[in-house]
């Protein structure tokens, strides 16, 4: 069974599976295009923090940063053995749920060209294709995507 509950970034087991996406993303995209949030970061209060597990075994990451008007989706990342399980929807659910929870009216998110399955989780969760928003700018790794709650 996976359970998704609010995590500490700095944990051992997290911390790994956040550096293993980290070094993913600077080996897919230009470091001008890499918008990943570091673990101090990821520590800030205005950050949810999440984690799915089973057991103690840590399957994914995420997290919702709370802006101004808005949500943004960040750090999602699921261990690729436990991909195909369910892991990034029950987390992307569980921050679609707290960001509700926190009267937001708005999710927004920034993902890799090139990571064509985040694309599909997004889609099929209702997220829609726009524009840049906060301090991003349009550039030729970045897909932009919102959904309204």
């Amino acid at each position: 069974m996976i359970s998704i509950e609010r995590s500490d970034p700095k944990e051992p087991q997290v911390t790994a599976l956040l550096q293993a996406s980290h070094a993913l993303m600077q080996s897919l995209f230009p470091p001008e295009d890499n918008s990943f949030l570091s673990i101090e970061e990821l520590c800030a209060e205005e950050i949810s923090f999440y984690t799915a597990r089973r057991g103690t075994e840590v399957l994914g990451t995420g997290a919702l940063a709370v802006k101004t008007g808005y949500g943004e989706i960040k750090s999602m990342f699921v261990d690729p053995s436990a991909r195909g399980q369910g892991v990034a929807d029950a987390i992307l659910r569980a921050l679609q749920d707290l960001a509700c929870e926190k009267g937001l009216q708005e999710l927004k998110l920034e993902t890799g060209n090139s990571l064509h399955a985040a694309h599909r989780l997004y889609a099929r969760n209702g997220f829609t294709p726009s524009g840049p928003f906060g301090d991003y700018t349009t550039n030729e790794s970045s897909i932009f995507m919102t959904k309204t709650l």
